[in-house]
């Protein structure tokens, strides 16, 4: 039998790291964040929608930063059918996008190999009203941030004032289409009493840098 032949569905899928989570699975996760109505909820790459329309029966509000056009254009036709929340659908790059100036957390199913970039763009700067993460990663990624005391130098970075946690495994299978590797829930939350001020945040990255062993 002849493979399938690739949709441009599928190419752009590929192409963006796209790996949709099933929606019973999402309504799970987001059930066990304890996300409560009327929050502000940034979702990064909501794709086909199943962790937004899960969030808006919450009655969260949601800011879904989606790059594709086509998922985009469809997510707003979902999530106007999601439930309590309001959901705004905004076609963009998450990396490029301004973020809130008033608290809010994260959600997000995000493409693998942009992890460290998206988390750096969250973790970097403390003084970002962001309060807590979300994030459906790659699994040894999230074991390797949730290590304590940290192991790399992206999580001494941010460890003044982060706590990260491993969450749930989540099967390959749980994914369309299906990665080559499980993913896991990575949850970061800021910390109530950081172990030093943000405004020597600069300072500390320089001499992290100066310092770390491996160069």
């Amino acid at each position: 039998m002849p493979a399938r032949r690739r949709t441009a569905r599928d190419e752009r899928r590929r192409g963006l790291g796209q790996n949709f989570l099933h929606p019973r699975l999402a309504d799970q996760l987001v059930g066990e964040a304890g996300v409560r109505a009327g929050e502000l909820i940034v979702e990064i790459g909501p794709g086909a929608g199943a962790l937004t329309v899960a969030l808006a029966r919450r009655g969260a509000d949601v800011l879904a930063i989606e790059l594709d056009p086509a998922w985009a254009k469809r997510l707003q036709l979902v999530a106007d059918k999601g439930g309590a929340g309001r959901v705004r659908v905004i076609t963009a790059d998450f990396l490029s996008y301004r973020l809130p100036d008033e608290p809010f957390r994260i959600f997000g199913c995000i493409p693998f190999g942009a992890t460290t970039d998206i988390c750096r763009r969250l973790f970097d700067d403390p003084l970002l009203p962001l309060w807590r993460a979300d994030l459906i990663v790659q699994r040894e990624v999230a074991m390797k941030r949730a290590q304590s005391p940290p192991s790399t130098l992206v999580s001494t970075l941010w460890a003044p004032w982060w706590e990260f946690e491993l969450g749930r495994r989540i099967p390959a299978r749980e994914f369309r289409p299906v990665p080559k590797v499980d993913g896991a829930v990575l949850i970061a939350t800021k910390r109530e009493r950081p172990v030093l001020p943000a405004r020597v945040a600069r300072s500390y990255q320089q001499f992290v840098y100066a310092s770390w062993p491996f160069g």
